[in-house]
């Protein structure tokens, strides 16, 4: 048995359905009521993943655990110690950690030091693990959503910085991957997409897709401190747009573990955009 947290996000709710295809007994975990659409072999639990006392009798019987940080799990909760001791109780044999590239590429971040904190709670529990550390996300481009769909326009900062961004499909094909495989305790995999892809070229992109011009207007620094802040602690928008704007020769860098672990390249944006098309019409 798999138990998946985060099961309705970007990543877990393709990560369940991979699993239940290949013949996994699946527990998609999340806080809200039982989400629509769960595959044949999956069922719902009902637990906050910041609480470990509610995850405990989730992961009874349980073989492998996906841990994602939401933000229950980055900005409050137990510490790490808590939810890996209650997997560690439960037989918990293998455990999956979505981390990010910038807690590596960044150690000094305040915005993943929780990330970091869990990192190391993975690999002193005592199950098999693995860490997965993908870059941007290719979905986060749905922030752009509404402004395409209603001026066709897309706003941001840093409208020429190029940075690799994920597919979260890949992502989940990696985690099905290394949650029902052998060979992958111990590892680190860094997940990148196939090119680095400036904001501007990214609403090309789109434009292209939509067979509509779609224009892109270029925030400054200012204005999109303003915008984050909307739904963003204050301490994490300035490392954000660091990353955005002044990335590091590491973040840039394309090549991704993807490939290693899959057998086949990561997806290109545009890839993403088209699965996710009728968001942006």
């Amino acid at each position: 048995m798999i138990v998946v947290t985060g099961a309705t996000g970007n990543v877990g709710r393709t990560l369940v359905p991979l699993l239940a295809e290949a013949g996994e007994e699946v527990v998609a975990v999340s806080r809200q009521p039982h989400p629509a659409g769960l595959p044949a072999g999956a069922r719902h639990a009902r637990a906050d993943a910041s609480d470990a006392a509610s995850m405990a009798p989730v992961l009874e019987g349980a073989d492998a655990f996906f841990v994602l940080l939401g933000g229950e799990l980055n900005g409050r909760g137990e510490r790490p110690k808590a939810l890996l001791d209650a997997a560690v109780a439960a037989g918990v044999k293998r455990v999956v950690l979505l981390s990010s590239q910038v807690g590596a590429t960044r150690p000094e971040e305040l915005s993943h030091a929780r990330l970091r904190e869990f990192e190391a709670a993975v690999r002193t529990a005592g199950p098999d693990f693995t860490v997965l550390r993908p870059g941007g996300f290719a979905s986060n481009a749905f922030a752009w959503a509404e402004s395409v769909r209603t001026r066709r326009t897309v706003f941001a900062p840093f409208g020429d910085v190029a940075l690799p961004v994920i597919d979260p499909a890949d992502i989940a094909a990696v985690a099905a991957a290394v949650l029902s495989e052998d060979g992958h305790a111990g590892r680190t995999y860094e997940l990148t997409g196939p090119e680095a892809i400036s904001p501007r070229r990214q609403a090309a992109v789109i434009s292209e897709a939509l067979g509509e011009e779609v224009a892109f207007v270029e925030l400054s620094r200012e204005e999109a401190h303003g915008h984050l802040a909307r739904f963003m602690p204050e301490e994490v928008i300035g490392g954000t747009l660091d990353v955005l704007g002044l990335p590091l020769p590491a973040e840039q860098a394309v090549g991704s573990d993807v490939e290693s672990v899959l057998r086949r390249p990561a997806r290109p944006f545009g890839e993403w955009v088209a699965r996710n098309l009728p968001a942006f019409r």
